[in-house]
C-alpha cells in the first residue's frame, strides 16, 4: 500500500548563497495492508519530514514514494489532492480549519468529499466526538474557540470519519488523557483491522509497542546522524 525507494531530501537555504543542505537518503519503507509503521530516531532525524513527503507537502529530490499505486514523487497537484481526498488521511497535531465551520461539519467534511450523503457523514461526526468525548453542546460551534485538548480531539475524529486505505499519524496521543488515549487506540487498531496502512510518529512508547508492527529509525537515512533514540 506504502512502498519507499531510495527517498532522498535536501533543502535549500536561498538567503544564505543557495547552499543546499542533505537531510536524506536512501530511505526505504514499505507498510502493507493493516500494519503499523513506527518512524523512530534522534529529535532532527527527519520523521515529521517524511511523513510530509510521503503526504506531498515536501517535494523529493530523489526516489519514489508509490500509495495505493500513485507516485507522490512524480505527480500533479491534482493527482495529489485527489490521493488525499481518497486514500491518504493525515492527522497531524494541529487543527486547521475555517473559522465559524460548526464542529460536527468539520468532522463530516473528509465524508461529504467523497459523496457520502450528508445525514450519514454528520452522523459518523456526531459517534466519533462523542467517543472522543467533546460535549455535544459544543458540536454546533467553531472548534476554532475550543481548549488545545478538544482541538486535537476534534482533529483525530476527522481524521478517523472516512476509512482511508492509508493514514499517517503525527503523535496521536499527545497529550490525551487516559480515556482518551485508549480511545485513540482503539480506533487505530481497528483502522488496522480494516486494513489501513498506517505510518506512525509514537513518542508515548506503550502506544507503539501496542499499535505498532514495526520500528524504523529514520536517523540511518540521515546524513551526519546514527541510530539513536525515539
Amino acid at each position: 500500500m506504502i512502498e519507499i525507494r531510495n527517498l532522498s531530501k535536501t533543502f535549500t537555504l536561498h538567503n544564505q548563497g543557495g547552499a543546499v543542505i542533505p537531510v536524506m537518503h536512501g530511505a526505504e519503507l514499505v507498510v502493507a495492508p493493516g500494519e503499523c509503521v513506527a518512524l523512530t530516531g534522534a529529535s532532527g532525524a527527519g520523521k515529521s519530514t517524511l511523513m510530509r513527503m510521503i503526504y506531498g507537502n515536501y517535494l523529493a529530490a530523489g526516489g519514489s514514494i508509490v500509495v495505493d499505486g500513485v507516485d507522490v514523487v512524480q505527480s500533479e497537484p491534482r493527482e495529489i489532492l485527489a490521493l488525499r481526498r481518497d486514500v491518504l488521511g493525515y492527522v497531524s497535531q494541529f487543527l486547521r480549519v475555517v473559522p465559524r465551520v460548526p464542529t460536527v461539519d468539520v468532522v463530516a467534511e473528509p465524508l461529504l468529499a467523497v459523496g457520502a450523503e450528508s445525514e450519514a457523514a454528520r452522523a459518523k461526526a456526531r459517534e466519533l466526538l462523542a467517543r472522543l468525548n467533546i460535549p455535544e453542546r459544543l458540536w454546533s460551534l467553531s472548534p476554532t474557540s475550543f481548549s488545545g485538548g478538544e482541538q486535537q480531539r476534534v482533529n483525530i475524529a476527522r481524521g478517523f470519519a472516512h476509512d482511508y486505505p492509508a493514514m499517517l499519524l503525527d503523535e496521536p496521543t499527545a497529550s490525551l488523557d487516559a480515556t482518551n488515549r485508549e480511545t485513540v487506540l482503539n480506533l487505530i487498531e481497528e483502522a488496522k483491522a480494516r486494513g489501513a496502512a498506517i505510518v506512525g510518529i509514537f513518542h508515548d512508547e506503550a502506544a507503539r509497542a501496542r499499535v505498532c508492527d514495526h520500528e524504523i529509525d529514520v536517523s540511518i537515512y540521515t546524513p551526519g546522524l546514527t541510530a539513536g533514540a525515539a
